[in-house]
């Protein structure tokens, strides 16, 4: 019995000290961190929103459109955006763990499934630019040590999981939470659909509330964004309907996360009714002027388009593209950067244009490819 005992007080021991040990690595910036994205919301991550200097060494840095820079928390996050946006693999950096230095992922060293707690994942992923930082990590607190590639295709087959685990956290406290303090901290009338990131929410959300710590304010803004943005859009009646799976043929971003931007291309082929959902008017025109190219985005050549809609930027509802009042040019950015907003007034429309320093206004039928393409450079 004795020695049960001790065994049974040794396993503990041990299983504290893994804990200590786990819960002692401090993933923060020791200094100030350095942040790639600009924008008020930089140092926050764009996929949820955590603190990039309070997760600094687990951070990720790409590039979206090509020259857009991103920072992450987690490779976790992303891989999320990953699945959204074309980022080439050879402009992804990671914070070296040791020196906080920004290095190229596909040199670095990853220790996988150490007892440092994951961020925003189960397992936990730390990277080095020497072999023998990483060999020493391992030997303290156990894991393996593995390339980027095989990192990365970790990181992809335990996003569902991951997700499910995250999302079962915020369910239980994070969004309760964040709804108790905006409701008694916050102003009421925060209009969601004027941001399109999540960081920027919460940059903002720093002068709509009341002074909040760090996990206040996220709790917040996760409820806003997550919860209350996605009811409120669910409410106005006449939306454009977008399914959870349907991308943007453009882009390939999924469409239901940008409800505010949806737009909606119908055609007939063989007596048959097909769409395609947009994440913004900007994609759906580079689809409608480039017939030709239709057949990349694996649908029909044919032109026999029987309906468009956009969705109206005061009002969120469904409007036909044909009959609106497209401003190009104005300071407000879309999910793919400077975008056509539409009008279904065009008392509205040039309301909109003074009030955002649009160029110009134009009818649907006045829209060049020209006018369209110029919005990305």
């Amino acid at each position: 019995m004795i020695i049960k005992k001790i065994l049974a007080l040794m396993a503990i021991l041990v299983l504290t000290t893994l804990s200590m040990q786990a819960q002692s690595f401090d993933k923060s910036a020791s200094s100030k961190p350095v942040l790639v994205q600009k924008g008020e919301g930089k140092q926050w991550c764009p996929v949820c929103g955590m603190d990039l200097k309070m997760f600094y060494k687990t951070s990720h840095t790409g590039k979206i459109h090509k020259h857009e820079n991103r920072h992450y928390c987690s490779l976790r996050c992303l891989v999320v955006d990953m699945q959204e946006h074309e980022i080439d693999k050879k402009d992804i950096q990671v914070v070296d763990a040791k020196t906080e230095k920004l290095i190229d992922a596909s040199s670095a060293f990853y220790v996988l499934g150490s007892n440092a707690q994951g961020t925003m994942s189960k397992t936990s992923k730390l990277a080095f630019a020497k072999e023998k930082d990483a060999l020493a990590f391992v030997k303290e607190r156990q894991g393996k040590i593995v390339d980027f590639e095989s990192v990365l295709k970790s990181a992809q087959e335990s996003l569902s999981s991951d997700i499910a685990m995250v999302n079962a956290k915020k369910m239980k406290k994070m969004y309760p939470m964040g709804k108790r303090i905006f409701e008694s901290m916050c102003k009421s009338d925060i209009n969601l659909n004027d941001f399109v990131e999540i960081n920027q929410l919460k940059a903002s959300l720093v002068e709509l509330c009341k002074p909040l710590k760090e996990n206040q304010l996220q709790a917040v803004t996760l409820y806003l964004w997550e919860v209350k943005r996605v009811g409120d859009n669910e409410s106005v009646v006449g939306k454009i309907e977008v399914k959870k799976d349907e991308k943007c043929p453009v882009c390939g971003m999924f469409v239901y996360k940008y409800p505010k931007w949806a737009a909606q291309i119908f055609y007939e082929t063989d007596g048959v009714q097909h769409y395609h959902s947009f994440d913004g008017v900007k994609d759906l025109m580079k689809f409608y002027f480039d017939p030709l190219s239709w057949g990349k985005y694996n649908t029909s050549k044919s032109q026999n388009i029987s309906k468009i809609l956009v969705t109206d930027y005061y009002s969120q509802k469904a409007i036909d593209a044909r009959e609106a009042y497209l401003v190009i040019g104005s300071d407000v950015y879309g999910p793919m950067g400077d975008e056509l907003i539409p009008f279904k007034n065009e008392s509205d429309a040039k309301t909109f244009y003074m009030d955002h320093k649009a160029k110009k206004v134009v009818k649907f039928k006045e829209l060049t490819k020209d006018d369209v393409y110029k919005l990305d450079e």
